[in-house]
């Protein structure tokens, strides 16, 4: 089975769990597993994600990661060897 398609179910349910607590204006989820060919990850994925969200307002950037940590829950034990998080909100 090719990485990306050992990965796109955990996509799905990052974007998934992401739109259900933040209700983003946008959200992006990448596999970026590639840049990370022979790296140990036991299975898990590598992604980046970018989400704009209301929620976000008035949050300083770790505030904002442990909020997005918080959502992803067991995915992070299960699913997700490495994650990139660029998460802000709406405001100008």
């Amino acid at each position: 089975m090719s990485t990306a398609m050992h990965t796109q179910p955990v996509i799905e349910q990052i974007r998934a769990r992401l739109q259900s607590a933040f209700a983003p204006t946008e959200l992006d989820v990448l596999d970026e597993g590639h840049k990370h060919v022979g790296h140990a990850g036991e299975g898990k994925g590598h992604f980046r994600v970018r989400i704009v969200s209301a929620a976000f307002a008035g949050q300083l950037p770790l505030k904002r990661h442990r909020m997005v940590y918080a959502a992803l829950d067991d995915l992070m034990d299960n699913g997700i060897h490495a994650l990139s998080i660029d998460a802000r909100s709406n405001e100008l």
